[in-house]
């Protein structure tokens, strides 16, 4: 079995300061730009696909850009691609991923960038410029940044329970389905779930169920056209003021821990219908929960496709959801805490 290849760069508001250089010119007109580059970084194997997520505050009109590139095995370098423009606010901007920028050396899939077959990655980079409007002191604020770098392969074999049997965390219940247009709202429900678990997010508002729509509306990318953009999901989250990042797990036995360390999980995964006993549909791309596990070590879903908020929580059969789930996102999760709550301890080649 390929070893799963998962490493986890991170930076903070301290490798920021005083580091981002006025831009020369401005990607975009109209717009004052200042630039942050990281230092190439190794992850230590072939990297096949890059997601990155951050955190940021965006006055006014102002957002920010984010690009990735890296040198592949051959020594040949690779174009900057931009993997998002991004504000918490529309005031003046659309926030959006960026299509048509596919080429020889790797392709961008809204939220990921993936190398081409024989191109795998040995060096990576990440670029963020700060956009403000010429003449506005609403200036952008990048707080954090996330690199997940990884190499995965599709197939993967089941774990047996090591950890958390039995627990089960008191996420409440959000359907998607309970809301017109809301057929598109998995990634945008499981969100507004782990940030109420929190006891953040959004002022309250009249109707609580209201949560939802609200979510889906911060989250949007226009360019996917859509709400489950992940990154975009944990950038939104992050503005209440808790740590959120994209990365991707080895196997059910590391959510686990998570688990243990009340952090519920929202996990990506596609499956066929009648393919995981527990859920009676298909879908080629679909937000969750992981909330816990039975005491038979049964992964314990809130899915939001359910009919109402009463009907969302769900036992699912281990070894069907966690080969979906590895197979499908090789094991994306956000990870969303307050920073008040303690990781778990990382693996050794750390993708937390």
């Amino acid at each position: 079995m390929p070893k799963r290849e998962i490493i986890l760069f991170r930076w903070s508001s301290a490798d920021f300061a005083g580091r981002f250089i006025a831009a020369q010119a401005s990607p975009v007109p109209g717009y004052v730009a200042t630039v942050w580059t990281s230092e190439p970084m190794r992850p230590g194997f072939g990297a096949t696909e890059l997601i990155p997520s951050w955190t940021a505050s965006t006055p006014g009109g102002s957002f920010l850009r984010v690009e990735l590139c890296g040198v592949n095995e051959a020594g040949r370098a690779t174009k900057w691609y931009r993997l998002g423009d991004w504000a918490a606010e529309e005031t003046s901007f659309t926030r959006t991923s960026v299509s048509g920028q596919d080429d020889e050396d790797a392709s961008v899939s809204a939220d990921i960038l993936v190398a081409a077959q024989g191109r795998a990655l040995h060096s990576v980079q990440a670029r963020v410029t700060m956009l403000c409007p010429q003449g506005s002191v609403d200036e952008p604020v990048l707080h954090t940044l996330h690199l997940l770098v990884s190499a995965v392969p599709r197939e993967c074999e089941p774990s047996a329970p090591l950890a958390a049997q039995g627990k089960l965390l008191a996420v409440p219940g959000f359907s998607q389905l309970i809301h017109e247009g809301g057929e598109g709202w998995c990634s945008a429900a499981s969100t507004a779930m782990v940030l109420s678990y929190w006891g953040v997010g959004p002022v309250p508002l009249s109707n609580p169920d209201s949560v939802v729509p609200y979510t889906a509306k911060k989250i949007f990318d226009q360019g996917f056209g859509g709400c489950g953009n992940w990154p975009f999901n944990t950038a939104y989250a992050g503005g209440f003021g808790v740590r959120s990042f994209v990365t991707r797990l080895r196997s059910l036995n590391e959510a686990e821990l998570f688990i243990a360390a009340g952090i519920p999980l929202v996990v990506s995964a596609s499956y066929g219908r009648g393919e995981v006993p527990g859920l009676d549909y298909e879908t080629d791309g679909h937000l969750t929960v992981l909330v816990g596990f039975t005491e038979q070590g049964d992964p314990v879903l809130n899915d939001p496709n359910s009919a109402s908020n009463a009907e969302v929580r769900k036992a699912v059969g281990r070894a069907e959801w966690e080969a979906a789930w590895l197979r499908s996102s090789r094991g994306v999760v956000y990870v969303i805490c307050p920073e008040s709550v303690n990781l778990p301890p990382s693996p050794i080649q750390a993708n937390w």
